[in-house]
């Protein structure tokens, strides 16, 4: 039976080497503060290096312990630089997305190839080039970013929903591949975020307060809020869990609400 102390230790990240994909905003940014209090050493990746460098360095000047650093998950010759850069690497978060909110009938082939290329094929490249690494090493700890779209839509939404369904059924493929290993793969599914990914929406008072409505706290998330269950998934409490996702959702999943948005 553990102690009390160990207890107390399951959430300490400390000697851990995290990648933060997505750091520069959003829950990224939110998660790699947050597993940097918890004592990980944090890399904070994103397209736009100079502001993941910044959130890095504010980390830094907080006390915690981050860098940063430039990738493109689209590009998976980038994604492997990312990581072999780091070293040796305990924890790899990827949260990009983006999202075209069209009518399956309106979408283009560009749209379509654009969404689930950063999406799906980010997401891939990300596992991957982390995956081989932890493999090796034994150890290791991935979390993607799935979301309530990957088991609930609406209109709009097909092509977003199909990437974070896929994204999902990744992660648990990964687990029973990695599991051998020693290797835990899961994913976080939030609920509506105040992200720039949601910008679209929070411009419409009608379309923001249905989607605050129909979760069963009535409200949206905000990007810290989503952070516990990353720091969770990446530390010791978590492992004997893998192959499964986590909903932070405010309940959206288990209240019956509908509204069709304005496209």
């Amino acid at each position: 039976m553990p102690s009390l102390d160990q207890y107390r230790q399951l959430f300490d990240l400390t000697s851990k080497k995290a990648i933060v994909v997505g750091a520069a905003s959003g829950i990224g940014e939110a998660s790699a503060r947050a597993l940097a209090a918890h004592g990980a050493d944090v890399v904070c990746a994103d397209l736009n290096g100079d502001v993941a460098e910044a959130v890095a360095a504010a980390i830094v000047h907080e006390g915690g312990r981050a860098s940063g650093a430039h990738v493109d998950i689209t590009d998976a010759a980038s994604v492997e630089a990312l990581v072999e850069a780091a070293g040796a690497v305990d924890i790899m978060l990827c949260t990009p997305s983006i999202n075209v909110r069209k009518r399956l009938l309106d979408m283009s082939e560009e749209e379509f190839s654009r969404v689930v290329d950063l999406n799906l094929g980010g997401s891939f490249n990300a596992m991957k080039a982390a995956g081989r690494v932890m493999a090796e090493a034994g150890t290791g700890s991935i979390i993607m970013m799935s979301s309530v779209r990957s088991q609930v839509v609406e209109p709009g939404q097909g092509v977003y929903a199909a990437t974070k369904a896929g994204t999902l059924a990744l992660v648990k493929t990964l687990a029973a591949e990695l599991g051998p290993h020693g290797v835990r793969v899961n994913a976080v599914g939030p609920g509506v975020v105040e992200t720039p990914l949601t910008e679209q929406i929070k411009a419409d008072p009608e379309w923001y307060q249905a989607y605050a409505d129909i979760g069963a706290l009535g409200r949206w998330s905000m990007p810290s809020e989503q952070t516990g269950a990353v720091v969770y998934l990446a530390s010791d409490a978590a492992s004997f869990v893998t192959g499964t996702i986590l909903f932070v959702d405010g309940g959206w999943l288990a209240v019956d609400g509908r509204f069709t948005p304005p496209l």
